[in-house]
């Protein structure tokens, strides 16, 4: 049975470790490794997941029999108003087109509605798979956007929403 609880600052290790595995699979043929290794270090240190956190990021373990698959961010009233924002959606590859994912946005969409939320956004990388999943998920393509993250790289993005 998949579980999806909040996860804790002793989490974080966890969020690390999955994005670690989930990220050269899902981004090694769309990234360069640089860029890859830059991001990583970025956004999935312990610094930078905390101050995540401080700034209203809510973070959740995926786990089947309490083993961990994957992990979400999200975030209520994004930019004050009535949008959850999914900010990472991760599940391990090895178990990924088993059903976890749609459990994910199912739990995120209930969330999100619970906190008053009219929709659900999210950026996703262009030439990301995920794209037609998220499709699948009643997300729309409403924007494409470039995100400039340092190092002269960028996040090239489509931004997704879902109304609910």
């Amino acid at each position: 049975m998949i579980t999806i609880r909040q996860a804790i600052a002793t989490d974080f290790d966890i969020i690390r470790e999955i994005a670690f595995q989930t990220w050269p699979i899902t981004y090694g043929a769309i990234l360069s490794k640089e860029q890859l290794c830059f991001m990583l270090n970025k956004f999935y240190s312990l610094e930078y997941l905390n101050l995540n956190a401080q700034q209203n990021q809510l973070f959740f373990i995926i786990s089947e029999n309490e083993i961990p698959l994957g992990f979400l961010g999200i975030e209520h009233h994004f930019d004050k108003k009535s949008i959850t924002k999914i900010h990472k959606i991760y599940v391990l590859p090895d178990r990924q087109r088993k059903g976890i994912g749609k459990s994910a946005i199912d739990f995120v969409v209930k969330s999100a509605l619970e906190n008053h939320s009219n929709k659900v956004i999210l950026n996703v990388n262009r030439f990301n798979q995920a794209v037609s999943f998220y499709q699948k998920m009643d997300f729309k393509i409403v924007q494409q956007i470039d995100i400039a993250i340092g190092n002269n790289y960028l996040m090239e993005d489509f931004v997704m929403e879902r109304l609910l």
